[in-house]
């Protein structure tokens, strides 16, 4: 006869998971380390103007009435 499993807790499920399958486990948590760092980055990238590059390759002409002057001149 098999024992009743009944509901299982969280805790339980965390602990039994680091038992079976550690590797899951582990690359889930770098995973959500990666995509918090991805986050904070393109936060910062947005900040921080970063589509504005100082040196570039081509020439861009812009009108003096155009309001990307304002963050060039920055």
């Amino acid at each position: 006869m098999a024992a009743s499993a009944g509901r299982r807790t969280l805790a339980q499920l965390y602990r039994q998971g680091w038992n079976e399958i550690p590797e899951v486990m582990a690359s889930s948590y770098i995973m959500v380390l990666g995509l918090g760092l991805m986050g904070l980055s393109a936060y910062t990238y947005i900040k921080k103007d970063g589509d504005k590059k100082k040196y570039r390759f081509t020439y861009t002409v812009y009108r003096p009435d155009d309001p990307r002057v304002e963050t060039i001149r920055k």
